[in-house]
């Protein structure tokens, strides 16, 4: 039984490692990680290249597993459901927004954002609209709606991946490299973007090459050769 605290920490990783085996010999991606999260902050994942950064990420969103260790994420034991229980609660209770959008190319903006709603049978399809139209009106490109992914810009595409991951209205959202193939003066209105979700009540959780990110995040995890190798609260990364 998880010890898990709900209204204290939103993740929580003890002695995990994952390795994966790289031409020929195993690679320790993550090498006995122990983490606890505040719910309610905006945190970061820095490093270098190869440092564990989106395994953890993947590990939190249940997208991938520990080889041992725990994952407790918004109170669920994620490391020990089966396949189906994992999609399901993933549906439920984690966005993920991705560095290259994932928006189904077929689909318009609008049944890219109702896609998780239909998949966890959150609402019916004329409530779930209503509330796909309201999220592409909270990040500012509503009158997308009904056009194709390949017609908005890289930015207009983000902040469509963001009202998907916000579709079911996550505790938790994960962000791997949402910047990373933006400009900029985009960039940064997609990090407001994502903390002004952390005003709302939501923990973020986000990978991130970029430093200058002032005032909007309450925490940096650093990550060296699959080891937490530092972490810094806010008061700190004001210094």
């Amino acid at each position: 039984m998880s010890t898990y605290e709900p209204n204290v920490h939103i993740v929580e990783l003890r002695g995990v490692r994952k390795t994966f085996a790289t031409a020929g010999r195993p690679f320790a991606a993550l090498d006995g990680i122990d983490l606890r999260l505040p719910a309610g902050e905006f945190v970061a994942v820095v490093g270098k290249s190869g440092s564990g950064k989106s395994t953890l990420l993947n590990l939190v969103a249940g997208i991938d597993r520990p080889d041992t260790g725990q994952v407790i994420v918004a109170g669920a034991s994620v490391h020990a459901m089966d396949e189906s229980s994992l999609a399901t609660w993933r549906g439920q209770h984690v966005g993920v927004v991705f560095q290259f959008f994932q928006l189904l190319p077929t689909l318009t903006v609008l049944e890219n954002v109702m896609l998780p709603m239909d998949f966890c049978r959150t609402l019916p399809l004329a409530k779930a609209r209503v509330r796909g139209l309201d999220l592409l009106e909270q990040v500012g490109i509503a009158e997308q709606a009904h056009k194709l992914p390949s017609t908005l810009s890289g930015g207009q595409q983000q902040r469509a991946a963001i009202a998907r991951a916000l579709a079911n209205d996550p505790r938790l959202l994960v962000a791997d490299e949402p910047t990373g193939n933006l400009d900029s003066q985009t960039a940064q209105a997609v990090l407001e973007l994502l903390a002004a979700q952390k005003r709302k009540g939501k923990s973020i959780l986000m990978v991130t090459h970029e430093r200058d990110l002032g005032e909007l995040l309450d925490r940096v995890i650093t990550l060296a050769d699959g080891r937490l190798v530092g972490e810094q609260v806010r008061e700190v990364v004001r210094a």
